[in-house]
This record gives C-alpha cells, structure tokens and sequence, in this order.
C-alpha cells in the first residue's frame, strides 16, 4: 500500500457526480486536503545496531532509509492518514529488519531487550487504532519495526481433518490462493482482506465478514509460534479440544504484539465452497432487520453472511461503493439486509430456504440477489474510497462496539447521539451503522461517519478524537463493548480500565512482566501505557 493512503495509486476511486453532489449539497464539503510527503524524525539506530541485524538477518534485509522506514511508520487510521496531510515531522521506527525465522527473531529481542531498544512487530501495517506506530518509553534509545514479511510458507496442510499452518506474513490473498492448490480455503474476509497478514489477524482477533458461517478468526485458530524475549513458545494443544487449564492460546490472541511476536499459525480451514447463493431483503425499520437477523441466528440456520444497514445507510446505498448516492429516492425504503450462502449444492439451498422462511416471516420482502452480488464486489473498496474523500475535504472514519440483542436499540442511540454531540455543531454529518457480525447473544454494531472537515488539518483530528471519545464512552456508559473487531492500540487503551477492570489489567502486565521483563514489546499499546499513564492517547 502507499504509505499515506489505504490502496495503492492504481487503486483509487474517483468520486462519482452523486458522491459529490451529497458532499456538497449534505454536508458543505468545500476544502480539499491533499496528502503530502514529510519529512521523518532522522533515525536513532547506531551503526552497531545495523552491524548487529545485519550479521543476523543479512544486509539486504535491514535499512535505516526512509523509502522503508516510512511505510512502516503508521497504520491507515483516519488520524494516522491526517498526520500525513499536516506537512509536520512524522515520528518512524529508526531500523527496518525483515528476519526468516524464529531463530533471528529471538536474537533480535534478546538485544533489542539488552540495547533497550523498542519493537513493533508489522505484518499488513493496516492497524486502524494506532496499534504500529513506533512509540518507545523513556528508556528507550530507539525502535525497531520487525516486519514478518518472509514468514510466507504454508505448512502441514491436512485436508482430511481441516487444518494448515501459515506463515504470519502472508497476506489474505496469498493465503487463500495457496490454500486453493490444496482445494481448501480459509474463508476469513475482514475488509482490511487486501493488504493484512496472517498474524495481524491473530493478533488483533481479527473478525471476517464471512464470521456467520466462519466465526472470527480467534475461532479458527488451533495452535499458534510465538517468539519472546524470554524464548518461544507454541501455545494451543494439537488436539482439537483440551481441559488441561487456562488457555495460552487465547492468550496471546489479541496482544497486538505485546507479549511476542507471532510467526506461524495454524487454523481450521475447509473445502473451497462448490456454490454461492444470494439474496437481499428490505426491513422496515432497523429493530425489525435487527430482531429478524437474531431470529436467524438463534434458529441456526447457518449463512455465510448476515449483515443489516440502518436507514441512512441503506439510503446512501453505501452497500454498494460503486453505486453510493445513486439509488431512485422511491425505491430507498427501509433497511437493507444482505445473506449469503456457500458449500455443497444440497448444504446452501437448505441454509438459504431456512433462513429466508426466518426473515420474511420477520416481516422482511426480498429483493432479489443484485444487491447481495454488489455488496460482494465492492466489499473491500470503501477503505480506498475514504481516501478520495479526504481528498475532497470530508471527515470520513468507521469506528464499532458489540453489544446483547435486547441492548442494541439503547447502544446505537447511545452512540449516534454521542457523535453527533460533535460532528453537527458546525456542519451536517452523515451517521452510519450496521450490523455486520452475528452471535446467538448479540450483534456487533459498525458505525461509518462522513462530515465535513474543519478550516485546518489540526482541528480536523481534534474534532475526531473528541467524536471518538464522546462515542467510545458512550458504549462504555451503555453496555458496548470498546472495540468489537479493530482492537485496542493506542485509541482505545483509555478505556480498558472500564473494560477488563483495574485487577484484569495487572493480571495481563504480570504477564508481560515474565516474557518481557525490559518491556520493549509494542510499548504503549493495548493495555500497557507508557510509564503508568491512564490518560487518552488521542
């Protein structure tokens, strides 16, 4: 990806005439913001440190020139991609190193410990909470980005009981295109798909969109390699179920690279499916697809995919990035929902009958396949598309919660409220939410806003973190969760206290303290502040 966007240049969207006459005539869009080129902090890696990665890794696979520094010096939040845009020095891990095996790595933090050297480990660099910015405590000399690029293989591929170890580095894409020769698949499609790794998946517990059929990936995994300063380990039994006390694998799910750095994981994976089947239903109000959406789950009825638009976003066709804005006024009614189905001939005609008889007994009317077959094309183009808002000049960021079913309507008024507390008092904004992941208890809730952006890029990100703020304390206020499937970083580490409690997060520092004694591991983020602040990040 470019450094300063989601995709690629190849990749982006030109903003179609609806696009723009709903930014202009809704929401008063009028100052573009172009992303820029800063310069970098200059780096603080002696020459020893590079001899030192070098002799281990090799000279080709370390640097200190910004050409790599950069693209490994933030993620693609909507804060981290305004940073680009403020023209200011941008802080960058001072040491690129690319290691090829445990081996190396565990080198590398047994001296990056003694050195008092930060690391941060980086796989797809598609973190959109600030979980790879390079931040050090104050008795860190320097930080070192570990990129997990070279750990690519897949191993032990056992098509008769379902399983394959992958490489931590390998892309989604790569993933599934090695799975294939074997027949099998992964299926685990979070929009980040394009660009994120393997082991960012395990280590943010990652959600895909396929998660009704599926689960999240914490659900897929069976047995994990994690290197710490304090040696390696593989947590999770091979066996497929195990009473022998508190999960390790759980664990290390999550971390986000605090307690090591994973290289290897290996997960369920299953035939690629000989069908797919369609259809889209409309709801008339949000609580009614909501209410209907539980029924399917708690039924069992099984689709690949199960997710619901509200109103707004239903108006806006945002379903559908190649069409946002273009739907007929008359035909925009109600909430759109979307169902997939997959597997044999047999298995996805019966998930679909079932789940159909569910929903339009709810009070659903089909639609028809179209909109379930636009959703699927364009599903991981929204992130490209923010950039090109950017550009134009819009505030435009997703942020989500989980909540029990019979909390959702409190949840979503609770946060829509929140953000509109901020974004209107100067100018409309357009609040967005769905449900994209379904449990038999409850539902996440994704919210995407696009406003219109203040005079400088400065106040622009202050007005974000205070709508951040206002929303993430609303779900905390109203029985959401922080973060449902974008992890902790650095956003949403203010709230962790409320989340786990102050005793959850001394257990998890007791065991940050025992595997990295010198905390060198991802400071900051998660749940362990630099030098005991509790304070927000933002």
């Amino acid at each position: 990806m470019s450094y300063n966007k989601w995709g690629t240049d190849d990749e982006a969207k030109e903003i179609s005439p609806s696009i723009q006459k709903m930014l202009g005539k809704v929401l008063g869009v009028t100052r573009p913001q172009i992303a820029t080129e800063p310069p970098l902090v200059a780096s603080r890696a002696t020459a020893e440190d590079v001899q030192f990665f070098s002799r281990i890794v090799g000279e080709d696979f370390v640097s200190t020139d910004d050409a790599h520094r950069r693209p490994r010096a933030r993620g693609k939040s909507y804060l981290d991609l305004l940073e680009w845009r403020e023209g200011k020095e941008v802080s960058a891990p001072d040491v690129a190193v690319s290691p090829a095996s445990e081996e190396e790595i565990l080198e590398i933090l047994e001296y990056c410990s003694e050195q008092q050297i930060a690391v941060v480990p980086f796989g797809g660099g598609t973190s959109v909470v600030g979980g790879v910015s390079p931040l050090k405590a104050e008795n860190h000399r320097a930080v070192v980005s570990v990129d997990l690029s070279r750990f690519t293989d897949v191993e032990d591929v056992d098509t008769t009981s379902g399983l394959a170890t992958l490489g931590a580095g390998l892309l989604g894409p790569h993933a599934e295109m090695k799975l294939a020769e074997y027949g099998m698949q992964l299926g685990h499609f979070p929009q980040s798909f394009p660009y994120a790794s393997i082991g960012g998946f395990a280590a943010t517990r990652s959600s895909g969109q396929n998660s009704a059929g599926y689960g999240r990936f914490d659900d897929m995994v069976r047995e994990m390699t994690v290197v710490t300063p304090k040696g390696i380990i593989r947590p999770g039994k091979a066996s497929p179920a195990t009473a022998a006390g508190p999960s390790l694998k759980q664990l290390f799910m999550g971390s986000e690279g605090l307690f090591g750095i994973i290289t290897r994981v290996r997960v369920h994976i299953h035939p690629i499916p000989e069908v797919k089947r369609y259809e889209a239903f409309s709801f008339p109000s949000f609580n009614d697809g909501v209410n209907a959406l539980r029924a399917v789950e708690q039924s069992g009825a099984g689709p690949a995919v199960l997710r619901l638009s509200d109103e707004i976003e239903s108006s806006v066709n945002l379903t559908s990035t190649d069409k946002i804005g273009e739907n007929d006024e008359e035909e925009v009614k109600g909430c759109l929902a979307i169902t997939m189905f997959e597997g044999t001939e047999e298995h996805a005609q019966r998930t679909h009958e079932e789940t159909r008889n569910v929903l339009l007994a709810h009070g659903g009317t089909s639609v028809g396949e179209e909109p379930a077959r636009q959703w699927e094309k364009g599903r991981f183009g929204a992130p490209v598309l923010r950039d090109s808002l950017m550009d134009a000049g819009a505030l435009c960021e997703t942020l989500e919660t989980a909540t029990d079913w019979a909390n959702v309507p409190r949840l979503k008024r609770a946060v829509g409220k929140a953000l509109a507390s901020v974004l209107t008092e100067e100018s409309t904004a357009l609040i967005m939410c769905h449900v994209s992941h379904v449990y038999a208890t409850g539902c996440s809730l994704y919210f995407t806003i696009v406003a219109g952006a203040s005079d400088s890029v400065e106040e622009t990100a202050q007005k974000w973190k205070a709508a951040k703020s206002a929303a993430t304390e609303a779900m905390t206020l109203n029985g959401g969760t922080v973060t449902h499937h974008h992890a902790v970083g650095t956003d949403h580490l203010p709230w962790m206290n409320e989340e786990i409690g102050e005793l959850g997060i001394n257990i998890l520092q007791a065991v940050k303290n025992e595997l990295d004694p010198a905390g060198i591991l991802n400071p900051g983020k998660t749940f362990s502040a630099l030098n005991g602040f509790r304070g927000t990040l933002l």
